[in-house]
C-alpha cells in the first residue's frame, strides 16, 4: 500500500469519526424505547420520509435538468439572465421560505383574506389547499433544492463535446432525441451527483418538516434525543437514515456498473444552440421564470416588505459583525472542503487511475456526514473532542498542575471540522463527477510530455474540471451560510451568524425581525452566485482557445 493511499485512508478515517460515533450507539441497548418507537411512530417516519424523498427528487430532476438544458442548448429571450438567475434559490434557507409561504397562504394570510373579502365567503364556502402538509413540504424543499441538480447538470452540458451532438443531428436525431439519447446519458454522473445532494439535504432537513408538522426520521431523531433524552434510540434512528442514503448511492453505482462516461472526442467547438419558435420560446421562458419567481423573487419580496418597517432595528451596529462571521467561516470551510476533496480523489487516482473497492468504501463513509442531522453530527463531534480535552486536562493537572481547559470543544476548530464533515460530500461528489470525464488518454498524453504528479493535477486536470471545482466551492459556501443546527451547538461563545439570528427570530414567531438576517443571507449569496455562474459558463473546454482564435 502506497504512502498516498495510507494518507487518504487516514484522512477519510478522521473525517468519519462523528459518523462512526453515531453508528456506535447502535450497539448500545435502547431498552423499551426502541420497541415503543417501532410499534407507534416508526411506520409514519418511514412513509413520510420515503414519499418526501421521492417527491423532492421528481421536482428537482424536472426543474434542474430541464432548465439546465434550456439555458445551455436553446436560444430564447432572457437565456443569459436565466443562466445565473436560476442559481438564486440556493441562497434561500428552506425553513425561511416555509415560514414565508405559510404567512402568505394560511387562513389569516393575505391570499385567503382577499378571496374572502372579494367573494364574501366564509370559511365553509371555499376550499384552499393546506400549505402545512407533506405536499407543501415537497414543494418548499423542491423550490430551494433544484439548483443542486441545475448547477451540476449545466456544468456537465457545458463540458460535453458538441461533436457528439452534431453526429446525432446528422443521424436525424432532433433536439428531443438528442437530449434523451446522447446528452442525458453523458451527463448522468453529474445529474446523479446533484440528485444525491438534494436527497441527502431533504432527508436531513429539520426546520421545514418540523414547522409543517410532517413526521420524518429527522424530526424523530430530534424528539427522541432532546425530548425523550434517549441518545441510543435517536442514534439508531440516525443510523437507519444513513443506511438508507448509503443504499441509494450503492444502488446507483451498481446500476452504472463498469460503464464509463468519457466524452467521445476531444474536440470542443462553439455550442450551436437550437433556435426555438415563438410558442416554444414562451414555454422556455415560463419554465425558467417560474422556479425563479416562486423560489426566490416572491419570498424575497415578502421579506423585504416585512423588514422595511424595522430597518433601523434590524441593520444595527451588530449587523456587520454577523455578516463578517458568516462570510468568513463559510469561505474558509468551502476552501478547506474543496482541498480535502482534491486530496482524496486524486490521491487515490494517482497510481492506479481509480480507487479500489476498499478505498471507494472509505470515501463513501467519509462523505456520509451530509446525511446526518446537524445536532446529531454535533454530538458525534462533541463526544470524541470532549474526551480528548478531558484526557489532556487530566494529564496536565497530574503532571504539571495546570488546567488546559477546553482546547477543541467550543472552538472554531470544532465548528470548521463539523462544516467539513457535513459538507464534504458536496465537494467530493462534484469533484469526482468532473474527474470521471477525464479520459485515461489525457493522463497518458501528459506523461509522454513529462507532466506527472502535482504538475498533471494543476496543469491538466484542474483547467479541465474548473467548472466542477467552482460549482463545489459555490455549493459549500452557500450551504455553510445557511447552516444552523451544528452552528448552534458547536459555535464558540459569543459567535453568532446570520442564520442563527434569523432562526432565533423565526422560532419565536417574530417573522418580521427574521426578515433582515434572512435577506442578508440572500444578498451575501447573490454576488458569488453571479460571479461563479459566469465563470462556470466560461469553463467549457476549448473556450479560451476559441477566444484566442477569434482575436487572431
Amino acid at each position: 500500500m502506497s504512502a498516498a493511499t495510507v494518507l487518504v485512508l487516514l484522512t477519510a478515517l478522521v473525517l468519519s469519526i462523528p459518523v462512526l460515533v453515531v453508528f456506535g450507539y447502535v450497539f448500545v441497548p435502547a431498552g423499551d424505547v426502541w420497541v415503543h418507537l417501532a410499534s407507534t411512530v416508526l411506520p409514519v417516519y418511514l412513509y413520510n420520509t420515503l414519499f418526501l424523498g421521492l417527491g423532492v427528487a421528481a421536482v428537482v430532476l424536472v426543474i434542474g435538468v430541464g432548465t439546465a438544458w434550456l439555458v445551455t442548448m436553446c436560444e430564447f429571450p432572457g437565456r443569459q439572465l436565466f443562466s445565473w438567475a436560476l442559481f438564486l434559490p440556493l441562497a434561500m434557507p428552506a425553513y425561511i421560505i416555509a415560514y414565508t409561504y405559510t404567512g402568505m397562504l394560511d387562513f389569516a394570510g393575505p391570499v385567503q383574506t382577499v378571496l374572502r373579502e372579494t367573494f364574501v365567503w366564509s370559511r365553509a364556502d371555499y376550499w384552499f389547499p393546506a400549505i402545512r402538509t407533506l405536499g407543501g413540504a415537497i414543494t418548499m424543499l423542491g423550490l430551494v433544492l433544484y439548483p443542486y441538480v441545475y448547477l451540476v447538470s449545466r456544468t456537465a452540458f457545458l463540458e460535453q463535446s458538441i461533436c457528439a451532438l452534431e453526429v446525432g443531428r446528422t443521424l436525424g436525431r432532433g433536439p428531443w432525441r438528442g437530449f434523451f439519447s446522447i446528452a442525458l446519458p453523458l451527463a448522468r454522473p453529474a445529474i446523479v451527483t446533484g440528485l444525491a445532494l438534494a436527497m441527502m439535504e431533504t432527508l436531513s432537513d429539520f426546520g421545514t418538516v418540523q414547522f409543517f408538522a410532517v413526521d420524518t426520521f429527522t424530526t424523530g431523531i430530534y424528539r427522541t434525543w432532546f425530548g425523550l433524552g434517549e441518545p441510543a434510540a435517536a442514534a439508531q434512528l440516525a443510523a437507519v437514515l444513513m443506511l438508507f442514503v448509503f443504499s441509494l448511492i450503492l444502488i446507483e453505482r451498481f446500476n452504472r456498473g463498469k460503464r464509463k462516461f468519457h466524452q467521445a472526442t476531444g474536440r470542443y467547438q462553439k455550442i450551436t444552440r437550437y433556435r426555438l419558435g415563438r410558442g416554444r420560446q414562451l414555454l422556455a421562458i415560463l419554465a425558467c421564470a417560474l422556479p425563479v419567481f416562486f423560489g426566490f423573487l416572491l419570498p424575497t419580496g415578502w421579506l423585504v416588505k416585512d423588514s422595511y418597517a424595522h430597518f433601523d432595528v434590524i441593520f444595527n451596529e451588530r449587523f456587520p459583525v454577523l455578516v463578517l462571521n458568516s462570510v468568513g467561516v463559510a469561505l474558509l470551510a468551502a476552501i478547506l472542503s474543496l482541498l480535502l476533496a482534491l486530496v482524496l480523489i486524486y490521491g487515490l487516482r494517482r497510481e492506479r487511475g481509480a480507487p479500489s473497492r476498499t478505498e471507494q468504501g472509505a470515501l463513501r463513509i467519509a462523505s456520509m456526514g451530509y446525511a446526518v442531522p446537524g445536532p446529531v453530527l454535533a454530538v458525534g463531534i462533541l463526544l470524541p473532542f470532549g474526551f480528548i480535552d478531558n484526557t489532556i486536562d487530566h494529564w496536565m493537572r497530574e503532571t504539571v498542575g495546570i488546567s488546559t481547559g477546553l482546547l477543541l470543544s467550543g472552538t472554531m476548530t470544532a465548528l470548521l471540522f463539523a462544516y467539513i464533515v457535513r459538507f464534504l460530500a458536496i465537494s467530493l461528489n462534484t469533484v469526482e463527477a468532473g474527474a470521471d470525464t477525464i479520459t485515461p488518454n489525457m493522463d497518458r498524453a501528459a506523461r509522454t510530455l513529462g507532466v506527472t504528479g502535482l504538475g498533471k493535477l494543476t496543469r491538466v486536470h484542474i483547467p479541465i474540471i474548473s467548472g466542477s471545482l467552482m460549482t463545489a466551492l459555490l455549493l459549500v459556501f452557500v450551504d455553510v451560510m445557511k447552516e444552523l443546527p451544528a452552528t448552534l451547538v458547536l459555535r464558540p461563545f459569543g459567535f453568532n451568524t446570520l442564520a442563527i439570528q434569523a432562526y432565533e427570530m423565526a422560532s419565536d414567531e417574530r417573522l418580521t425581525d427574521a426578515a433582515g438576517p434572512s435577506l442578508a443571507i440572500v444578498i451575501v449569496g447573490i454576488l458569488p452566485v453571479i460571479i461563479l455562474s459566469r465563470a462556470i459558463a466560461r469553463s467549457r473546454p476549448g473556450q479560451k482557445l476559441q477566444a484566442d482564435h477569434r482575436m487572431s
